[in-house]
């Protein structure tokens, strides 16, 4: 009797399965009603309201339309929440994924304030980012900091870790405008020119 072979299930690293179970809107399914998404801070929460949004570009320039990215900050006060609460003004944990037609994501939220780390030095306000993209077997993490915080990112021990400054570079977000609203634009290059800095922690 002659073997017949089955098709082999296609590979897939992160979609569209993380959107499916994770970024419904995004996978063009309803939503949950209670859902982790982009709107990490509702308009009562204390601190600078700000818009942040960027492009995921692959190692040949290429638009990632089908990234997931995760996000874990402090308050304006330099405070984490370790708990997650629909009803909070603000949470310290927020998700959001690139469009299939322009390849931008979006996060609402706060500046936040001053964290130190285990040594007790004070960080640049910073918020860390975790990538999941197709081809990346694990989540890249990285951080993103603000241009306007020039004299803090100068003293900074995570940033000076990196030690050619121009690489810094690729972890600091530039302010602009969106609307009327204060907005920072933070784009993640995973490979070649301009290759955004990833931590391993």
């Amino acid at each position: 009797m002659p073997i017949e072979l089955l098709k082999e299930t296609p590979s897939q690293t992160a979609g569209p399965y993380v959107h499916i179970g994770l970024a419904l809107s995004a996978a063009g399914n309803p939503p949950r009603e209670q859902e982790i998404w982009n709107q990490m801070a509702k308009p009562g929460a204390p601190g600078e309201h700000i818009l942040l949004l960027g492009n995921v570009y692959d190692g040949n320039g290429h638009l990632v339309r089908d990234s997931f990215l995760e996000f874990w900050q402090a308050d304006a006060a330099g405070h984490y929440h370790t708990e997650y609460d629909l009803e909070k003004p603000f949470n310290s944990f927020g998700r959001t994924a690139t469009t299939f037609d322009a390849g931008e994501w979006t996060l609402n939220t706060i500046k936040p304030g001053v964290v130190a780390n285990a040594a007790g030095v004070p960080m640049a306000p910073h918020i860390n980012v975790s990538l999941f993209a197709r081809g990346i077997n694990i989540h890249l993490q990285t951080r993103l900091y603000f241009d306007d915080e020039a004299q803090a990112n100068a003293k900074c021990p995570v940033l000076n870790l990196i030690e050619q400054p121009a690489r810094r570079q690729t972890l600091v977000a530039s302010r602009c405008e969106v609307e009327g609203k204060a907005a920072y634009r933070f784009d993640i290059r995973i490979q070649g020119e301009g290759e955004t800095v990833f931590f391993d922690f």
